[in-house]
Order: C-alpha cells, then sequence, then structure tokens
C-alpha cells in the first residue's frame, strides 16, 4: 500500500512538489475561465452558432468529466508523476492546435484533446499532494494547493481578455506553453514517483460507456435548443446517453478492476460530498461560464474588462483558501460545508439582479465577493473530506470521481442553462442566475446533512 506521506521527502522538495501540482493544474483551470471570455470573439470570428458556441466548452468538459476518472485509474497504475508530466505535454500540444483552428470544427475538436489531457493531469496532481504530505500537512497543502491555484488562475482571464482586445482570441491558448515548460521541469525535478499495486489494468469499457453516454446526453440536451423538444432525434440521444450510463453503472459492479468502485459509495461522507459537488459546481460553472458573456453582449464590457471582473473572486480565493484547509483541519468540514455553499448561492442570486448592469462596483463586486468567500470557505474541505473518507491507496481514484463530478455538473450547468440563457425572447439571464443559486443553496443543505464532524483517513 502507497503511504499517505513520504517520511524522507525534505520541506524544500515538498514545496516544489506543491508548486509543479499547483501550475499544472492552473492551465486546466485557466483555460475555463479564459475561454468564457473569449466566446463573443470566437464566436464572431468562426462564425459559430449557439450549439457550437456551447460545444467549445463542452468538448473540453465532456471529455475531461468523462476520462477523469480512469486518468485518476492510470496514475495510480502507471505512476503519478508520469502521467501528470504526459497531461502537461499533451495539454500544451492541443493548447496549440486551438490556437491554429481554421474553424469551430477543428477548435472543438482541440479542445476535446485538451479535456483528455486535463483528465491526466488533474487527478495526478492531487494524488500527488495525497501520496507527498502526511495526514497533517495534507489539510494545508490542499489548502494551499487551492488558493495559489485561484491565484494563477486570476491572471488568466485578464491577461486573456487583454489578448482579446489587443492580439486575437488565438493568442489566450498560448499561455499554457511556458506554463508546461515550467511545470515538467518541476516535476521531473521535485516529484517522487509513487504507485498503487492494487491496480492491474485500467477500465477501458467503463471509460467509453462513460464518455458515450455523457456525449449523447449532452448532444441531446444543446440540440433541444435548435430543434425543439418534439424532435425525435433529441429524445433519441437522451434515451441512448440514459441506457449507456446506466450500463456504466452495471459495467462499474462486475469490473474487478473499476474506475469508480461502487464501494467507495458505502460511505456517506463520501457520497454526501459528491453530491455536494454536483450540485455546487453547477451553479458555479453556471454562473461563471453566462456572467462574462452577459456582461460582453449586454452591457457593453471589452473583453479585459469582462475577464478583470472575476479577478476580486479568485484573489479572495488565493488569499484565504489556506486558512479555509487548516480551520477544517482543526474543526470539522461539516460547518465550512454547510455554510459556504449557501453563501456562494447568495452570491449567485445578487448576480442576478438587475443592478449588473449599473456598473462593477455597485452592480458585480459584492455579488462576486460574496461567491469568492462562499467558494473558499467550502472548496479545501471539500477535497480534503473526499480524499480523507478512503484508503490511501486510493486517492488517486478518489481524487479522479470528485474531480469527474465537478467537470461533469460543468458540463450538464452549460447544457442545461444553455437552453435558457441562449432561448429567444426576454434575456434568461436572471434565470439562469437563480437556478445556479438554488443548487448551490441545496449543496450547503447536502453538507449539513452527510458530512462528518471530523472525517478520518480510512485505513
Amino acid at each position: 500500500m502507497i503511504r499517505a506521506a513520504r517520511p524522507e521527502a525534505s520541506a524544500p522538495r515538498k514545496r516544489l512538489a506543491l508548486a509543479a501540482t499547483v501550475l499544472g493544474s492552473s492551465m486546466a483551470f485557466i483555460d475555463g475561465s479564459v475561454v468564457n471570455v473569449a466566446l463573443p470573439a470566437m464566436r464572431a470570428a468562426l462564425k459559430a452558432d449557439p450549439a457550437q458556441v456551447q460545444w467549445i466548452v463542452n468538448a473540453y468538459l465532456l471529455l475531461l468529466g468523462a476520462l477523469v476518472l480512469i486518468g485518476g485509474s492510470a496514475g495510480d497504475r502507471y505512476g503519478r508523476r508520469r502521467v501528470f508530466v504526459i497531461g502537461v505535454g499533451l495539454f500544451a500540444a492541443a493548447s496549440l492546435g486551438c490556437a491554429l483552428a481554421p474553424d469551430a470544427g477543428w477548435l472543438i475538436a482541440a479542445r476535446a484533446v485538451q479535456g483528455i489531457a486535463a483528465a491526466l493531469l488533474v487527478p495526478a496532481s492531487l494524488a500527488i499532494l495525497g501520496s507527498t504530505f502526511d495526514d497533517q500537512e495534507r489539510g494545508g497543502a490542499i489548502g494551499a494547493w487551492a488558493g495559489f491555484g485561484a491565484v494563477t488562475t486570476a491572471i488568466g482571464p485578464v491577461l486573456g481578455g487583454w489578448l482579446v482586445d489587443h492580439v486575437s482570441w488565438r493568442a489566450i491558448f498560448l499561455i499554457n506553453i511556458p506554463l508546461a515548460v515550467a511545470t515538467v521541469w518541476l516535476a521531473l525535478a521535485a516529484v517522487r514517483e509513487s504507485r498503487d499495486p492494487e491496480v492491474e489494468r485500467l477500465d477501458w469499457r467503463g471509460a467509453v460507456l462513460a464518455a458515450a453516454g455523457l456525449g449523447a446526453v449532452t448532444w441531446g440536451l444543446t440540440a433541444a435548443g435548435e430543434r425543439g423538444w418534439t424532435s425525435p432525434a433529441v429524445w433519441g440521444a437522451l434515451a441512448v446517453g440514459a441506457a449507456l450510463l446506466a450500463g456504466f453503472v452495471v459495467s462499474q459492479a462486475r469490473e474487478a478492476h473499476p474506475m469508480m468502485p461502487l464501494a467507495l459509495y458505502r460511505s456517506r461522507t463520501f457520497s454526501g460530498a459528491n453530491l455536494l459537488t454536483l450540485a455546487l459546481y453547477f451553479g458555479l460553472t453556471g454562473a461563471l461560464f453566462f456572467l462574462p458573456y452577459e456582461l460582453i453582449a449586454r452591457h457593453g464590457y471589452a473583453a479585459a474588462a469582462a475577464g478583470a471582473t472575476l479577478l476580486p473572486f479568485s484573489l479572495v480565493m488565493g488569499t484565504l483558501s489556506g486558512m479555509a484547509g487548516r480551520l477544517a483541519d482543526r474543526f470539522g468540514a461539516r460547518p465550512m460545508l454547510t455554510v459556504g455553499p449557501i453563501l456562494a448561492g447568495i452570491g449567485f442570486a445578487l448576480l442576478g439582479g438587475p443592478w449588473i448592469g449599473a456598473g462593477f462596483w455597485t452592480g458585480v463586486l459584492p455579488g462576486l465577493l460574496t461567491v469568492a468567500l462562499g467558494m473558499t470557505i467550502a472548496v479545501a474541505p471539500l477535497t480534503n473530506t473526499v480524499m480523507s473518507a478512503v484508503a490511501a491507496s486510493h486517492a488517486g481514484v478518489a481524487s479522479g470521481i470528485n474531480n469527474a463530478v465537478a467537470r461533469i455538473a460543468g458540463l450538464l450547468a452549460v447544457a442545461i442553462l444553455g437552453l435558457i440563457y441562449f432561448a429567444p425572447g426576454p434575456s434568461g439571464y436572471p434565470w439562469v442566475m437563480g437556478i445556479s443559486a438554488a443548487t448551490a443553496i441545496l449543496a450547503g443543505i447536502v453538507g449539513a446533512l452527510t458530512i462528518e464532524g471530523k472525517p478520518s483517513r480510512k485505513a
């Protein structure tokens, strides 16, 4: 069994390993926020329709959400550092492909490859932290990972918006190249290889069923906006997707080495934390996807200005996430996973009001700060709760499951809320934010009912 920590690792090596995981995972996080700011420019330059606009985001989220599970297992099987480095390199290559895209179809395909790469590097980054830091250090390390990642991510929309306004939307994908070079160097220099000897092979059948099922459901939801709910193709895709996902669950029950072991869900804390993640990240992705689009398309913001509006959100998380992780270690996760999501929900509701057109300081900033504080309270305790609810040897697959749930939540948010936002008639933006608020508040209720006060690492 892999130990939760490596006693022989020196403090400087641990800090460099943390830096590698922060930079690597930040590439995946940056692309979500940067692309949101650039979508109006991409739509105009590539003459994309609303469905293609959604797929520029959904292609990434679909492959990330469907494959992050097997990505976590791949790290456990072949080595977390090795899979992390491969994921970073592939992400950089796909980013170059995005920058060179001649049309919307090419861009969507390159975004899908980015999603595959992120499915390798994101769970590996958390698993590296789990194998590098011991139980007493892990909460603070994960909090620092979330905090520094937020600071790095904060640069993305601002720089990306400036590049969209003054250079080209294509330039936003080139941000990842220097980040990838630095990440690979740090990982090779500081991260010790770790594996789970119990993982003997990968569950490719499960991966195919999950990807195909999610893809069919997403296509059906996205196509409903254009074809309408009376279309047989829409309902056929939804039915096929549901059947494939049911087959995925059955396959996980029968597979000797499943990428999503159903036995993990016997833990009420693990199950509750993932349900909380689904609801909270549905609201967060929906809100942060449509807020910049609304500000640019309907309130006259430049891309750089819309990107800059997200800066306070990232700075608050960057400043306070480490503290939130330490507080969760001391007082337990339940109160933080109750208050945090509910506070974020209040922030989403504030962002949905008619006053956002009154200007940034009075219309947008109060809601953003409320969301930032709520997410800061919740993110680090949530991640640590998920990883502490399972055996140390399952750190990779546990982080993979939780990341899959978060990305699937985002995928569903863009597809479902896009039907409302892009529907003909009056603006659907207030409804989008209202639904985001309701799901976040629901997440807080789930936290109060299911999370243990002080979850401990399972044996």
